[in-house]
């Protein structure tokens, strides 16, 4: 009907504390997110669903959400805390670029691995990026608060984003549909199927593997999606798990 609703999901995983597996919308984001690939009868996306990495992306998505009269709009929110992503410059300038769906929130020069998220598994990334670069492995971290309007972007654009042939590395605290259509056959993603547990959101990672130290154990050790790091040895950081 195109009418501009706004909808507010305020807890987006399983990192909802001591509520119970059954209070965490995991399988969510998935329904969702089906309504970006829902075209109206003007061919427009029939939703816009956007899921913002820190506190200047989650500025963006409101402005976004307001500037958006033509369909509904869903704001997907984390409750715990996120460490704000890095920026070289105006982090909220950087953010800006979600307006195109997707963009680099950082990049090495020729990345080993393009690694891709949403929410407050963007952080998460980061920190794993560290341990990656500590022992050599270039690489990119693209934030996607939305497939269905980056899909709208150009095809220039996307391919300067996450380029064909590329490996690519996607963590998502719901289901892994949420972003196979971004990293594709030949790539892997971290998720979960099922319900998480009862406990603290901190255990919870530790626990669910939503680690910067889990998405370096990921990489570094796994033919996919960087083939060079099988027949190196894992370092001290997967040892210790």
């Amino acid at each position: 009907m195109e009418l501009p609703v706004k909808f507010i999901w305020s807890h987006d995983a399983f990192r909802v504390r001591e509520d119970g597996p059954t209070h965490e919308p995991v399988e969510q984001e998935a329904q969702i997110r089906l309504m970006e690939k829902l075209k109206n009868h003007k061919g427009h996306n029939s939703m816009l669903v956007l899921r913002p990495a820190d506190v200047c992306e989650a500025t963006v998505a409101w402005k976004m959400a307001m500037e958006n009269t033509s369909t509904p709009t869903g704001l997907i929110f984390s409750r715990q805390n996120i460490t704000d992503l890095p920026s070289k410059g105006n982090r909220y300038e950087d953010a800006l670029q979600a307006e195109k769906g997707a963009y680099i929130v950082e990049s090495d020069e020729n990345p080993d691995v393009v690694m891709v998220a949403s929410g407050s598994e963007v952080s998460t990334l980061e920190e794993g990026a560290a341990l990656l670069r500590a022992d050599g492995v270039k690489v990119r971290i693209v934030s996607v608060p939305s497939e269905g309007l980056f899909r709208n972007q150009s095809k220039e654009y996307q391919e300067s984003v996450i380029p064909t042939g590329s490996k690519i590395f996607g963590l998502t605290a719901g289901l892994p549909v949420n972003l196979e259509g971004l990293v594709g056959a030949n790539g892997k993603i971290w998720g979960l199927e099922s319900f998480g547990f009862s406990a603290p959101y901190k255990v919870l990672d530790e626990k669910l593997g939503f680690t910067g130290q889990n998405v370096y154990c990921l990489l570094y050790t796994s033919p996919s999606p960087r083939d060079s790091c099988a027949s190196r040895m894992p370092s001290s950081a997967c040892k210790k798990k």
